[in-house]
This record gives structure tokens, C-alpha cells and sequence, in this order.
């Protein structure tokens, strides 16, 4: 299930880079309990983010798309601290960041 937690979270895009939060290094970590329900701990690229309840909503009704999830429930943290070396080789060529 966690396969296909993080195939559906590379649908959710940050509005403002146009790249998905999996590939920003923004998902943390998943937790699954017995019952299906879901935890998402991520983060955000800027504290105070305006679009965080969107994202957020969306992370929500990505994951109830997928067969035996529950619940989810998306906790924003800010440690620890998001940077540019969390994205993956991908994102950081499509915004055109060295390696």
C-alpha cells in the first residue's frame, strides 16, 4: 500500500514550482495503521507557505484514491528544515538547479 501511497502523492504538485511534492522532498514519512488509516508528515519549501491548505487537500484526496486507505490525516512540520538537497535528480534539473 505504501507503493501506492507514494505513486498518488507524485500527483500532487507545489502550485508554485509545478513539480510534485515526492520529487521536492517534501513527503517525510507514511505511517499505515491495521485500520487503513494514513499519516503523511511533510513539509512545505517556505514556513507561512499561502498555499499550504491546498496542498494539503489535496495530499488528502489523492490518498483516498487508493484501495484501503481510510482516513488520512497530513501533518506539516518544519523539522527538520527543507532545502534544496532533499529533491531528487529529477526535480532539480526541471528547475534547472545543479546537481
Amino acid at each position: 500500500m505504501k507503493e501506492q501511497i507514494m505513486e498518488q502523492l507524485e500527483q500532487v504538485n507545489d502550485p508554485e514550482l509545478n513539480i510534485d511534492i515526492v520529487n521536492l522532498g517534501l513527503v517525510y514519512d507514511i505511517d499505515i495503521d491495521d485500520e487503513g488509516n494514513v499519516k503523511v508528515t511533510m513539509t512545505l519549501t517556505a514556513m507561512g507557505c499561502p498555499l499550504a491548505g491546498i496542498i494539503q487537500q489535496e495530499v488528502e484526496q489523492a490518498l483516498k484514491n487508493v484501495e484501503g486507505v481510510n482516513k488520512v490525516d497530513v501533518e506539516i512540520v518544519w523539522n527538520p528544515p527543507w532545502d534544496k538537497s532533499r529533491m531528487s535528480r529529477y526535480a532539480k534539473i526541471a528547475l534547472g538547479i545543479p546537481d
